[in-house]
């Protein structure tokens, strides 16, 4: 039962006790610990009760909201930063690009056509004409070898299933094929362009078709299915399609779990008609990924390299008679391209971007130079394109797109948004902390110049740690919007990433996740420390497994924050392997099913320590019916329980959100207003509102 008292938010909002919510006790069993869960009955998303429970509590949000009176006016601001031109990469075919872009004051990007580096913008698919939905966005696919069609896909909200299409450039026309709704792990064109291959991902697993152009999706061909060579393929096993640029293979790369330990790799020569999938690599504990160039399949793996190298294969043989083409480095490698016949190695030093060029067989051929501390995209082009396009961007720098001239090293601007941001009175830094265990975490933060550092200013820290991921400073309005405000931004740099390699995202996994929890606190007692802030001024926000860091820091170090944000949030660590997503991360997390597993998952399980009477910050639980990713069930569960059992009299807020997901693809305006609920929360729950500085 919620605490029957009024709740008091900072900056001289009030609000009742939060809605009653009912506690109907389910008990388990996991291997002799009995587990009880009050709220089991939220996890039924189309109940009448559950319905009931998230109106009511959408209500008591928008309650606190309308008294905020500093809301406005971030709505204004995050306009200014958000309602801006904005550009996807472009896509090069012939003396063509295409590329997404957005105007200034439109909700979605289009689909456009550049004939030539000087010509015109033309829109070619605009989701405004086909939906009057704000929230119906598209990407570009894929291009046919010529140029003359273009698949896309369309997608509602922020769900993670699309609709594909396919629209002539010449005509101007969408055509009749449509493949329908479905998570899509890629689609590509034929060679001849007459068809697209597509790798579509089911309960059962991912399954790989080929559609021919004008004919029923009915009849379209299974080329992969749920076995290969005697093994079977689960719904675990990821399959991705590509096409290399000299149109003659189709090759599979199987990523078995999430994140993946194991990649495969399977090519089908297609210009053997009837020919099978040959391998390239197969069974070999580590990953693989394949570029196909000047004849040869170059892989960048971490097979017996923690921290990546790039080997030429040998199909037939093992990677151990592989040649080494660039060697691992104390650098862990992000990523890698072929563009003009050259390789452009993405390196993290101390998570810093680095891009370092080589020759086809190896030899040294320069560096990619850039201006300061940032986030760096890997060039982008076929591999015989001369030019190619990458983009930096920071914290405190908007996105810019570059063009390469590959053959003389020139670089030209393709596209610069113009953002109200003077990025010249902003300063972001890298600093170096010790966790509990002694390990060395970097961290950047970043404010304005002479932002005054004695514990009396605002700060907003932000964190992921899991999934090899890289969290890497890029440009983001809603930390711009902090920044401008005069708050301090931070990012540590956890464990459970992959900005130190491979070893550095396995001292995060499974047993060690509390590793990531202990970094994360480590960095935060590192700025009230260093007189950042202090806890009364400090805000933290993350999402999906950041929403499960969060879960950890309301559950552990509730004195050390006074507002968080939780986002599309994992929470309930002995149940979500049973909903949408869930069962691919026990790659990473483990299984409360598995009794070893369910010992350390008891132990960090943010909906299981939470406690009765304990004082919890502000918070804000933040998701959306449309995330069909992490179940929506999380937040659920946990705003009943943390609203039932603080002490502390501060809001506990549910933001539920009917078009929000995990994935990209709301509308601006959809952002502003999410943006503008965040920002409000946050800022007023670490003290009363300010003057800008």
């Amino acid at each position: 039962m919620a605490i029957a008292q009024a709740i008091h938010g900072r900056g001289g909002i009030t609000l009742p006790a939060p809605p009653a919510v009912q506690a109907i006790p389910v008990t388990n069993d996991y291997f002799g610990t009995r587990i009880v869960d009050n709220y089991r009955w939220l996890e039924e998303a189309t109940s009448a009760e559950t319905k009931n429970f998230i109106d009511q509590q959408n209500a008591y949000t928008a309650r606190y909201m309308k008294q905020a009176r500093m809301r406005g006016e971030i709505v204004d601001d995050l306009d200014a930063l958000e309602h801006v031109e904005r550009w996807g990469t472009p896509m090069q075919r012939g003396g063509d690009l295409f590329f997404t872009k957005r105007l200034a004051g439109e909700e979605q990007s289009s689909i456009y056509v550049r004939h030539g580096w000087a010509g015109k913008d033309a829109r070619l698919v605009d989701p405004a004409q086909f939906s009057r939905d704000a929230n119906t966005s598209v990407r570009l696919a894929d291009l046919s070898r010529d140029g003359e069609l273009l698949a896309y896909e369309v997608r509602q909200g922020g769900a993670d299933e699309t609709t594909v299409r396919v629209f002539n450039v010449k005509t101007g026309k969408t055509l009749e094929d449509e493949l329908p709704s479905a998570d899509y792990m890629s689609v590509n064109f034929t060679p001849d362009g007459k068809g697209i291959y597509y790798a579509r991902r089911d309960q059962q697993g991912t399954l790989v078709f080929e559609h021919r152009l004008g004919t029923l999706i009915a009849h379209d061909r299974l080329l992969f299915g749920h076995e290969f060579r005697g093994e079977k393929l689960g719904p675990g096993d990821l399959v991705a399609t590509s096409v290399t640029d000299d149109g003659r293979y189709l090759v599979l790369t199987i990523e078995r779990g999430v994140p993946a330990k194991r990649v495969d790799i399977v090519y089908r020569d297609l210009t053997k008609p009837g020919a099978y999938f040959e391998v390239l690599v197969w069974d070999v504990e580590a990953r693989f990924y394949p570029i196909y160039a000047n004849g040869g399949w170059y892989v960048r793996t971490d097979y017996k390299a923690p921290n990546g190298r790039i080997l030429k294969a040998d199909p037939g043989i093992m990677p151990e008679a592989w040649t080494t083409i660039v060697p691992e480095a104390p650098q862990a490698i992000d990523d890698f391209n072929i563009v003009g016949n050259k390789i452009y190695v993405n390196r993290l030093h101390d998570v810093k971007a680095e891009t370092s060029i080589y020759t086809l067989d190896g030899k040294p051929a320069g560096a990619l130079a850039y201006e300061g501390i940032g986030a760096a995209t890997t060039l982008e082009g076929r591999t015989t394109d001369r030019f190619g396009f990458y983009t930096f961007e920071s914290f405190i720098k908007p996105p810019t797109i570059y063009r390469l001239d590959t053959a003389t090293g020139k670089r030209e601007i393709f596209a610069q948004p113009k953002i109200l941001f003077d990025s010249s009175q902003y300063e972001l830094r890298q600093v170096f902390f010790t966790s509990k265990d002694g390990t060395r975490v970097p961290m950047f933060v970043a404010g304005k110049k002479g932002l005054k550092q004695d514990g009396s200013e605002r700060l907003l820290m932000t964190g992921y740690g899991g999934f090899s991921l890289s969290e890497l400073p890029k440009w983001n309005p809603v930390y711009a919007w902090w920044m401008e405000r005069g708050g301090w931004f931070a990012l540590p740099n956890l464990r459970g990433g992959g900005e130190y390699g491979e070893r550095w995202h396995e001292q995060a996994m499974f047993e060690k996740k509390q590793n990531v929890f202990d970094d994360w606190f480590a960095a935060a007692d590192y700025l009230v420390a260093n007189k950042f802030t202090a806890p009364e001024r400090f805000a933290i926000m993350g999402r999906s497994n950041g929403g499960l860091l969060m879960g950890a820091s309301i559950a552990q170090r509730p004195e050390l924050f006074a507002a968080v944000e939780c986002g599309y949030p994992l929470l309930d660590m002995l149940r979500y392997q049973q909903f949408e997503m869930g069962s691919l991360w026990t790659t990473e997390y483990g299984s409360a099913k598995d009794e070893n597993q369910f010992s350390y998952l008891v132990k960090y399980s943010p909906y299981q320590n939470i406690k009765a009477g304990a004082a919890y910050p502000a918070v804000l639980f933040f998701t959306g019916a449309s995330d069909t990713r992490v179940d929506p069930l999380h937040a659920r569960k946990m705003t009943a329980l943390v609203q039932a059992s603080s002490s502390s009299r501060r809001p506990v807020l549910l933001h539920y959100s009917v078009s929000g997901g995990h994935s990209a693809g709301v509308s601006a305006e959809q952002e502003i207003q999410d943006g503008a609920d965040q920002l409000t929360f946050l800022w007023l729950e670490t003290g009363q509102p300010s003057s800008r500085k």
